[in-house]
């Protein structure tokens, strides 16, 4: 890490693992740029002092497509930077990763995969809303699925591990601000996106805001170094994390 209130993480952790095995160096666009280690954006546009920490109780499990924690532009980094019980793991087709199906069956956690109750297979449950956090139940798990939509689909399609478990499917009317990639469908919420969402349902919804006012300053801070241009400093997004962060 380059920073030392820079907090490592499951993603950080897998990204280089990912590296570490890879046979070749991943060139995503401007991979020439001089990158911060933690956050992956310039020097100049460093994210690391920004990190709020979530309260929420929920768990974010992160299962991966192979090439998403090798992209500056993953989102699901964003959540682990943010809430410490984030798990992260790379997605097979042929095989699941032990820590994953011992997460699963972990008795503190009730896992939920977050995906569009329409793709449920019969007999699957659906659930709209989370059960009330009365101290003595499971903790909610929920599990997002970390990759393009189509992609996801694959994923969701071809995952024992999954296939039993209740599905939680958002209703949400609101459009995804990611600009960093492209998507035919503005309904399509990125990764960060979405976990707001599921905290906004769970009622944390002063963990969703500040989730999605660092969201924003990422993007910003994005496109400024991609732009080569100062970053804005003075949105609301930035005043909101600059009080929470007591700055």
């Amino acid at each position: 890490m380059t920073k030392q209130d820079c907090r490592e993480h499951a993603v950080h952790r897998l990204r280089a693992q990912m590296r570490a095995k890879s046979t070749r160096p991943f060139l995503a666009r401007g991979s020439l740029m001089k990158r911060c280690d933690a956050c992956l954006l310039a020097p100049q546009s460093c994210l690391c002092d920004w990190q709020p920490t979530l309260g929420t109780d929920l768990g974010i499990c992160l299962i991966m497509h192979p090439l998403e924690p090798l992209k500056p532009t993953n989102t699901g980094r964003l959540i682990a930077d943010c809430l410490p019980e984030t798990f992260a793991f790379v997605w097979s087709r042929t095989e699941t990763d032990p820590a994953l199906t011992q997460l699963l069956a972990d008795p503190q956690w009730q896992p939920y995969i977050v995906f569009p109750g329409e793709y449920a297979q019969p007999g699957q449950q659906v659930v709209n809303e989370l059960p009330p956090r009365d101290g003595a139940a499971r903790r909610p798990l929920l599990i997002i699925l970390d990759a393009t939509w189509t992609q996801a689909r694959k994923m969701f399609r071809k995952s024992p591990c999954l296939a039993g478990l209740p599905i939680l499917s958002l209703h949400t009317e609101q459009l995804s601000r990611y600009r960093l990639r492209r998507s035919c469908r503005e309904e399509h919420l990125c990764t960060v996106e979405v976990a707001a969402a599921c905290l906004a349902l769970a009622g944390d919804e002063a963990d969703a805001l500040l989730l999605g006012d660092y969201f924003d300053l990422f993007t910003e801070a994005y496109l400024a170094s991609r732009a080569n241009r100062p970053v804005a400093s003075d949105t609301p997004a930035h005043r909101r994390l600059a009080m929470h962060l007591g700055k």
